[in-house]
């Protein structure tokens, strides 16, 4: 099922997704600036994505996807090392019996 081809709602979210947060990034200005979207506009486009990430929440959950997906940056490490906290040989707390 996970190889299942997305539905037309699931690709519709993903391009609005996409075009909101190619806006917000269109219009970045740096801090001290302006910004040329209004403040109830920005608020709008966050609403939006909170509420596409939602929908598609639903519809993995629905079609019994994982939503395991996250951004991530281009140099993060593709792999992840687990370290045993509890490794023999680790001494533990010493008590302040002197």
């Amino acid at each position: 099922m996970a190889d299942q081809e997305p539905s037309k709602e699931e690709r519709i979210l993903r391009i609005m997704k996409r075009v909101l947060t190619d806006v917000a990034k269109d219009t970045y200005t740096r801090p001290g600036h302006r910004h040329p979207l209004s403040d109830d506009t920005v608020r709008g486009i966050r609403d939006c994505l909170s509420l596409i990430s939602a929908r598609e929440a639903e519809l993995a959950e629905a079609a019994g996807r994982p939503m395991t997906r996250r951004p991530r940056f281009v140099d993060e490490p593709q792999t992840s090392v687990v370290v045993n906290i509890d490794a023999p040989g680790r001494k533990g707390k010493k008590s302040d019996d002197s």
